[in-house]
């Protein structure tokens, strides 16, 4: 057993048997993401590239809470406030990396434990064998704090079938197991007493098929008829989505009551950007998307809802954003233009990620 020096303790790596095991280690935050920890995940990856001793990658999350509850958003709220850049270097670093992931030399198995949250997402659901348990949350909820889906999410999410890819990011819903696999965020469902049990058998075959050996039927996933979703996310606008899950509702369908709620208590701004986002992203590779994303990001972070939305949701917690523009008639088209327009702070340097792809 050997182990990587990375400067943080943040971030564990160790090659155990024939695979490189990458535990996230800040448990107290749900191993939310921040800058020493996409250094280290990037130079673990790369150490890992061409070592013969390393047949295959695992990543986990240290506790008992979740793997990743996305990227450390206190520390963005405050880099806004500042008008500061360390949030685009985070964002650069961050993509690169989920791209990293996404086209590994090989196999990458992430155990998606308890909950997994938009950066989360990044760093597992670009795998190339994804594993979620009885536990698994899973969610790309960045609507609620005025914010849009990014870490290659709106790539993701734009190729799940029947728009429930839309449904999840305009509702922010976080969903389980059979949920994760259905919208293709997951691939299989291993118990999680058997966890440990199968990445000791990782480790000493080097071998990925064995996760086969562990796998079982998940659990049930979406209530909703998949015809319906496709028939009500399909729609134009966000307020003609509202309108279909409204008629709905009102024909006793539970769970379109429960995503129009959902999305009524979102950014009005943030909504309109996510389904313009996710739009664009159908037609543009991993790469493509995220250099799109990060415009968005960096543009949304410099906005009034980020601010507001953190603050409210973990700073003063007070659970009542004010959202400006306040309702969905209020957001104009140039606002949504807005959000994809070039970064012109000559501080910042546009990743140009599909160059790289």
């Amino acid at each position: 057993m050997s182990a990587l020096d990375l400067g943080t303790d943040e971030v564990l790596a160790e090659v155990r048997g024939m695979a490189g095991v990458i535990t996230l280690n800040r448990p107290k935050a749900m191993n939310a993401l921040n800058q020493p920890m996409v250094d280290a995940l990037s130079t673990v990856l790369d150490a890992w590239r061409d070592d013969e001793a390393v047949r295959l990658v695992i990543l986990t999350g240290a506790g008992e809470r979740g793997l990743c509850a996305g990227g450390d958003v206190v520390s963005l709220y405050h880099d806004a406030k500042a008008n500061g850049v360390d949030g685009a270097k985070f964002w650069a670093d961050e993509y690169l990396l989920n791209l990293v992931i996404s086209t590994y030399p090989k196999p990458y198995l992430a155990i998606m434990n308890g909950i997994v949250l938009g950066g989360g997402i990044g760093v597992s659901a670009h795998g190339s064998h994804r594993i979620v348990t009885d536990d698994t949350r899973v969610g790309m909820p960045e609507t609620g704090i005025g914010f849009v889906p990014d870490v290659g999410g709106s790539h993701l999410l734009t190729h799940v079938p029947s728009h429930l890819g839309t449904h999840l990011a305009l509702t922010g819903q976080h969903v389980g197991a059979g949920e994760a696999i259905e919208s293709g965020l997951a691939d299989v469902f291993v118990p999680s007493a058997q966890l440990e049990e199968l990445v000791e058998a990782l480790c000493a075959s080097g071998d990925a098929a064995v996760v086969e050996q562990f796998a079982v039927e998940a659990p049930r996933g979406f209530a909703a008829e998949p015809q319906e979703v496709e028939d009500v996310y399909s729609r134009e606008s966000v307020e003609d989505i509202l309108d279909a899950l409204d008629d709905l509702a009102g024909q006793g369908r539970e769970w379109a009551a429960d995503a129009a709620k959902r999305i009524r208590r979102n950014s009005p701004l943030a909504l309109k950007v996510t389904l313009e986002s996710l739009r664009r992203a159908k037609g543009q590779s991993l790469a493509e998307a995220l250099d799109t994303e990060f415009r968005v990001s960096v543009n949304m972070q410099r906005g009034h809802d980020f601010v507001e939305g953190i603050r409210a949701q973990l700073v003063d917690k007070d659970r009542n954003p004010q959202w400006q523009p306040a309702s969905l008639d209020q957001v104009q088209p140039a606002d949504v233009e807005q959000a994809f327009a070039p970064i012109e702070d000559p501080r910042i340097t546009e990743p140009n990620l599909a160059a790289r792809a």
